[in-house]
């Protein structure tokens, strides 16, 4: 539980250390939706942050054709390997 502060000209509010551990709001960029209910607040998550397990998951259900294995095991090139 905690109430409304004030902060200069504004309002705030301290959040307890263990709920922010819990919720893993530290240290985070925030955002704030106000719902009929009240305000929620959640870590901003950055575009490509997770981009990994997402791609690994979808492609975990989806069959692969010849093409993208070719794709996907196709050795790395350095610049010394291009022809000009």
């Amino acid at each position: 539980m905690t109430t409304l502060i004030r902060i200069g000209n504004s309002q705030g509010i301290r959040i307890p250390k263990a709920i922010i551990e819990q919720a893993h709001l530290g240290d985070k960029e925030l955002k704030f939706i106000v719902t009929d209910d009240g305000l929620l607040i959640q870590p901003v998550k950055k575009h490509r942050e997770g981009w990994k397990e997402h791609f690994d998951k979808a492609h975990q259900f989806q069959a692969s054709s010849n093409e993208d294995m070719e794709w996907l095991e196709a050795p790395l090139v350095t610049k010394g390997d291009w022809e000009w």
